[in-house]
């Protein structure tokens, strides 16, 4: 990987230029095209995501900076601004999309065995949520969203187990949440955890029907019955109750006719009582709050989307160039979880990608580079050999 190639260039080695140039030709983003391939057009994202740059011209500037490398990158030649810009307005955004999920599919077995805090359950987990991000509505007309703002919305599936995204889903601002139901697949067996946003009672039977569960918190507007109740509860732990329960009001019922379970928890931390709503009647109680607070991980997933990859300020305007934009970070990601796995650094991906900001154009091992303790103990015992060799 290393043979003195810059940072960057050992990162473009771990991407398979095969598997996009598959994405590219199911979508034709390379017809008529003469110099600046979508191969060039991901080279040159890619490098403004890992810099952290907030504009094209950024990235345009950066690169024409270390001009005599591009070469090495496998970009031909230095291009401006209007030509990247034109190339997220008219190339399909599903070429990137369809490259991260490529991605997702070569990531998921490296992380497979990965266990869940608190929890010893085998089934696959998901947490279900979105991310908001304002835009300016006069620029992104497309894009409409509460209040008459602008917004664009990225509804993520997050696989709790590996923190990858199972899917992702962009929209405008007025995009539903509970809509998301229509499109995502549901598996057999899996446990989808979602704040009450997603308590569609219609679309939870759909999740039940699919031989799979979820959790998610009740509505305070709820109305049901008790039908049984687990008074063998341990309230040291912070449960209050485990209720069998049934909707009461016609149209709920109608779409949710089967029994549900009622796990009320009192989080002492915030001084909060939560009152979770779930069709698994197989774990414990306390496991049903244990597994809806590892849904905090999306939470901390998107924190971590805004804080270190460039999605707050976009690159383009269009509903295509924002597509592309928020799918790039998307690929970053994922590029960054696979260098962690095949380098075997023990930093996290937030710490990788610290270091990746400001080395792309050194000339290190990214093994060497990733692994900065390892790098000490090598120059420690190189010291020894020379202490040996001159006592």
């Amino acid at each position: 990987m290393y043979s003195g190639k810059c940072v960057f260039s050992q990162v473009l080695e771990v991407v398979s230029q095969y598997e996009f140039s598959k994405c590219v030709k199911r979508y034709k983003g390379n017809h008529n095209v003469r110099e600046f391939t979508c191969w060039n057009q991901f080279i040159q994202l890619l490098f403004g995501q890992l810099a952290s740059l907030s504009s094209l011209r950024s990235i345009c500037l950066c690169l024409k900076a270390h001009k005599h490398q591009l070469y090495h990158l496998g970009i031909k030649k230095h291009v401006d601004v209007s030509v990247i810009s034109r190339a997220n307005e008219h190339r399909n955004w599903m070429i990137f999309a369809d490259f991260s999920y490529s991605l997702i599919r070569l990531a998921r077995p490296l992380y497979a065995g990965f266990s869940v805090q608190n929890l010893d359950i085998e089934n696959e987990i998901f947490a279900l949520d979105s991310t908001t991000i304002s835009v300016s509505i006069n620029l992104c007309t497309w894009a409409e969203g509460k209040y008459s703002r602008g917004a664009v919305k990225m509804h993520t599936l997050l696989d709790i187990r590996r923190s990858i995204p199972e899917f992702i889903f962009v929209s405008d601002g007025k995009y539903h949440d509970s809509n998301i139901f229509d499109v995502i697949s549901v598996y057999a067996n899996a446990i989808y955890l979602m704040d009450k946003t997603y308590v569609d009672f219609e679309a939870l039977y759909r999740i039940n029907n699919a031989g799979a569960f979820f959790v998610t918190r009740a509505k305070d507007t709820m109305r049901y019955q008790v039908v049984e109740q687990n008074f063998n509860i341990n309230k040291t732990t912070g449960l209050r109750t485990d209720k069998v329960v049934e909707l009461i009001i016609p149209k709920s019922k109608r779409f949710y006719p089967e029994k549900l379970r009622l796990v009320e928890f009192y989080d002492k931390g915030n001084e909060e009582l939560l009152v979770f709503l779930t069709n698994n009647f197989d774990v414990t109680a306390l496991e049903i709050a244990n597994l809806y607070k590892n849904r905090w991980t999306i939470e901390i997933f998107f924190k971590w989307i805004q804080q270190n990859l460039t999605v707050k300020k976009l690159w383009g305007y269009s509903e295509n160039a924002v597509k592309i934009h928020l799918w790039m970070a998307v690929c970053s990601h994922l590029i960054v979880a696979h260098i962690k796995y095949i380098t075997e650094s023990p930093l996290s991906i937030y710490e990788i990608m610290q270091i990746l900001n400001t080395s792309l154009f050194d000339k290190t091992p990214l093994r060497e580079l990733l692994n900065p303790e390892n790098e000490i103990q090598v120059k420690q015992n190189q010291n020894i050999k020379e202490l040996f060799y001159f006592s």
